[in-house]
């Protein structure tokens, strides 16, 4: 109690540390080093991960494997957002100094067991690839080699790489490249082992160092791991066309409406009011037909109106936190080449931005006439933390138990759950009491009638999964070609950089999904139906749905996906991908629907 009685008390104490905690996960491998060397200083390499090529999110520990290893492993302190991205890095056995060439020295001599040997032939059949970092920059190569030949006679031969190429090039003190290469060496073979046998391997590496004009490790124009993941994404013109040409039609489209029919029934709502302005508000209903009609319900409160205003909130934060992310992507604060400070971000980001869900929520809760402001606060900051708890929960056992690197250690849960009691949620709590104190009453142009209107029968085309199918399929048309690539770069390969089209996209996005919702408003309302309020959240929210239909559609046809790991992982963290869309759209669609609905009654002349 004294924690959210004092918000002051608490903020002053953790919230800088936990802003220290979070902010200083940025400086991920690749980003600028400042480590000087001397020639002959010791430069560590830490070995990282493996997983198979094609599965992104299934990464296990490279000393999972029968490699050379030190008797005593000795970790390297991460921040929050290599934890989050599945790093584990620890000290190698490689002795690298600073310019100073080696010509095959010997690493370790290993006898394996036939089991072992089955496990590295099982990891090559599975395209392992591992990741060790040098100062900072990651370097990436296969575990192996598999070549499949004919199919009369069929060969298939497995080899393992036991000599590794090291080469790094330096600028002065400082190391601007580095890579591995196995060009020029041939594997090992592992097949025709007996069962009883054991396998006598020597691990071998070289290293070999240049000099490089090129005095910062971002102006190089290849990628930081010399082309082991696909190059950086070029600009789509046909999406962006094709996005434009929808927002034109679209905007066009509602502005005919807003302009020519929307000014015929005012003109002839209004004509036919003049001639009984005298009379009682009964006759005002007398031989109209169409919104004019309904205009005593349209603004009556919708049931489960606590959820409604929950939803809306939590719409707004995510509105917020997705601006901010790419906000700050613009202004170059991300590594392109890795994720962890765009996760160390995005979580900095949700716990401020709570407030803003609370202030929406109870804001609005309190104009509509709600009560329970206790209960739409708690209802608020579960509406998501709930759902995505228990997602994540089943992915992390998942990984948990099949040994996987992308499984939280229980200091970084700590951490978070941390984060959200000392930030999250008491923010929350502060801007659902900020709302409250300043909700002034519902500003409704008509007044309410205590009798509900009854609903005429609504032709098929108006129907609400009429309305959820254009709603999100129009929003999702506009976003389907770049959402591609954000698929591509999420869940494959690819390497996203272009954050200005994002921001582009992202605005048409919301564009969209306002006009739509606009013009599925007028029609509901012209058919006399005056229940607005959750149809215009789901006619555009459904967009969510088309995303997660869509995400169904690239793990079967678009990606080489595989396994229980990585399925659970994908599919998990779609649904909520879609629940995020969902909310964050569905919240436009109503305060668009809002502010259309109180223009249109406004200009109509009543008594």
């Amino acid at each position: 109690m004294t924690v959210l009685g004092h918000p002051g008390s608490w903020s002053c104490r953790w919230l800088p540390l936990l802003l220290l905690l979070l902010l200083g996960t940025g400086r991920d491998p690749g980003v600028e080093g400042v480590t000087h060397y001397k020639a002959g200083d010791p430069v560590i390499l830490y070995v990282n991960k493996v997983g198979p090529y094609h599965n992104p999110q299934e990464t296990y520990h490279y000393y999972q494997l029968p490699v050379c290893c030190p008797e005593k492993i000795r970790h390297k302190s991460l921040s929050l957002g290599e934890v989050l991205d599945g790093d584990r890095m620890a000290e190698s056995l490689y002795e690298i100094r600073f310019r100073e060439n080696v010509e095959k020295r010997i690493l370790c001599h290993m006898q394996l067991t036939s089991a072992q040997v089955e496990q590295l032939r099982q990891a090559i059949e599975e395209l392992y690839y591992f990741e060790f970092v040098v100062d900072d920059l990651p370097i990436r190569g296969f575990v192996g080699y598999m070549e499949e030949s004919g199919f009369l006679p069929h060969s298939h031969k497995i080899g393992l790489w036991t000599h590794l190429d090291f080469h790094l090039e330096f600028h002065g003190d400082r190391i601007i490249f580095a890579n591995v290469s196995v060009r020029d060496v041939k594997p090992h073979s592992l097949d025709g082992l007996r069962p009883d046998e054991f396998l006598g391997l020597t691990h071998t590496y070289s290293v070999r160092w240049s000099e490089t004009s090129v005095e910062r490790r971002s102006d190089r124009r290849r990628g930081d791991d010399g082309g082991f993941f696909p190059r950086t994404l070029e600009i789509h013109w046909l999406s962006i066309i094709n996005s434009m040409v929808l927002v034109f039609l679209l905007v066009g489209f509602v502005a005919v409406i807003l302009m020519r029919v929307l000014r015929k029934d005012l003109a002839r709502y209004n004509l036919d009011e003049e001639p009984t302005s005298g009379g009682s508000g009964d006759d005002f209903d007398q031989g109209d037909n169409g919104w004019k009609i309904i205009h005593t319900d349209v603004f009556r409160f919708p049931p489960y109106r606590g959820l409604l205003c929950a939803v809306l909130g939590v719409g707004a934060q995510f509105l917020a936190l997705g601006t901010g992310i790419i906000v700050m992507a613009l202004l170059g604060m991300f590594n392109v080449h890795r994720h962890g400070a765009i996760n160390s971000a995005a979580i900095l980001l949700y716990a401020l931005t709570c407030c803003i869900s609370g202030y929406v929520s109870s804001h609005f809760y309190r104009q509509i006439g709600g009560e329970r402001w206790v209960w739409n606060i708690i209802l608020t900051t579960s509406l998501f933390s709930v759902p995505f708890f228990l997602t994540w929960s089943v992915v992390n056992s998942v990984h948990w138990a099949n040994g996987s690197t992308q499984a939280l250690p229980a200091t970084t849960i700590l951490l978070l759950l941390t984060v959200w009691l000392l930030v999250g949620f008491p923010l929350t709590v502060i801007g659902g009491i900020f709302g409250k104190n300043n909700a002034s009453p519902f500003d409704a142009p008509c007044r309410t009638k205590n009798i509900a209107r009854e609903i005429p029968p609504q032709p098929w085309y108006k129907s609400s999964l009429v309305h959820m199918t254009v709603g999100g399929f129009l929003p999702f048309s506009a976003i389907s070609v770049e959402l591609y690539y954000i698929f591509a770069t999420v869940w494959g390969r690819e390497q996203y950089t272009l954050y200005g089209i994002l921001f582009f996209v992202f605005a048409i996005l919301l564009s969209v999904g306002a006009c739509i919702s606009i013009a599925l408003t007028y029609f509901q309302l012209s058919g006399e139906d005056y229940r607005w309020w959750w149809r215009s959240v789901l006619s555009v929210g459904s967009t969510g749905l088309f995303i997660f239909f869509y995400s169904v559609f690239y793990y079967a046809r678009r990606s080489n996906m595989s396994g229980v790991v990585q399925t659970v992982e994908f599919f998990g963290y779609s649904l909520l991908t879609g629940y995020v869309f969902f909310l964050m759209l569905g919240t436009i669609s109503f305060f668009s629907s809002l502010k259309f609905i109180r223009y249109i009654y406004v200009n109509l002349k009543m008594d």
